[in-house]
């Protein structure tokens, strides 16, 4: 009788065990596939979920559709699509690292039940910080003094290699959100008069703790400033926000500057500007598409730096994002709210 009874207890425990110990499954590419989440985040994501990695979901849907409560997206890696939603059907997050969502069609999303979320201030120090790098090297011709130093074919210093300075010139900031407060702060300690743009003007005491100057239209800013930086989100109304119009109100030495998102500017008409010497120069986080074909017109410039949108591309800032993700899911599947949620 005793022996029974230790044997059910036994069982009791192990059924409880498994129980406690299973953990909700998301969905996502395969960690450290092209375009994924590095392997190197793989224990802070296996700690509390189950990955699913979408390729075996592919191939074995009947298997796992039901158990998938969340997808998380690492840029668009996976198309969630109006197919990919219907075969959830206890979906309740698309979790995005990252702040830009112009890959989510949110819409589509939320008419499922389904809520997106993504990681805005984790991200914000970094890319502020790609920002002024992407001056500073345009500014100095970093770019071109490595390769100077690489490929020269005399110790000549040719004239077309002197930069022109940082300290002391005028920054004009378009989207003085988060990020371009602290791209303010960092230009502050350049020397830099800063100038800046935005749907709503900030508080007075924010604009003197960083010296900057608001400029209602942004004609104003475009004819004043030496580097003209671009930090807006994309969204219909700054679709192509810098277009021909505003090149042609630019300083003919001067440096564009964007870190936004692709679409934000009109490619065919900074190409044009750049052949005709309207500005001095380009530096450039985002295009589209992403990456450039290697063929297309910007990558031919010798004053042009494009980047493979590597805004928040370090190991600290990818850690924070990984983890802020994390908890975007715990708390939608745990308590039905989304810290970051994006609405439509």
């Amino acid at each position: 009788m005793t022996v029974i009874r230790f044997q059910g207890i036994h069982r009791l425990r192990s059924t409880v065990t498994r129980v406690v110990m299973e953990k909700p499954c998301i969905l996502t590419k395969t960690l450290g596939a092209p375009g994924s989440i590095y392997k190197c985040f793989e224990p802070c994501i296996d700690k509390h979920f189950t990955i699913i990695p979408y390729e075996r979901f592919v191939q074995r849907k009947e298997d796992f559709a039901a158990k998938i409560q969340a997808v998380f997206s690492w840029g668009p890696n996976i198309n969630v699509d109006r197919d990919l939603l219907q075969s959830l059907p206890n979906l309740k997050a698309v979790i995005n690292g990252g702040v830009g969502v112009d890959h989510l069609d949110i819409p589509l999303i939320n008419s499922f039940g389904v809520k997106v979320s993504n990681t805005p201030h984790v991200v914000d120090n970094a890319t502020a910080d790609i920002g002024m790098s992407l001056m500073l090297a345009s500014a100095r011709k970093i770019i071109e003094g490595q390769h100077f130093s690489k490929f020269r074919e005399s110790d000549d210093f040719p004239e077309s290699t002197m930069g022109t300075d940082v300290s002391g010139a005028t920054l004009g900031i378009i989207g003085m959100g988060r990020i371009g407060y602290k791209i303010a702060k960092r230009a502050q300690g350049f020397d830099m008069k800063i100038l800046y743009h935005n749907r709503n003007r900030r508080p007075e005491n924010e604009e003197r703790a960083v010296g900057a100057t608001y400029c209602a239209s942004m004609t104003e800013l475009l004819q004043r400033s030496d580097f003209v930086m671009v930090v807006v989100n994309l969204s219909p109304q700054t679709h192509k926000l810098i277009s021909a119009k505003e090149f042609a109100m630019m300083r003919p030495n001067s440096t564009f500057i964007n870190i936004s998102r692709g679409l934000v500017v009109d490619q065919d008409a900074l190409v044009d500007a750049l052949l005709k010497k309207m500005i001095r120069a380009a530096a450039l986080d985002v295009t589209y598409p992403e990456p450039l074909p290697r063929d297309h017109p910007l990558l031919s410039f010798p004053n042009v730096i494009v980047m493979p949108h590597i805004g928040t591309h370090t190991l600290e800032t990818s850690q924070l994002m990984v983890e802020r993700m994390v908890t975007n899911a715990l708390a939608i599947l745990n308590e039905g709210q989304l810290p970051d949620e994006v609405k439509a």
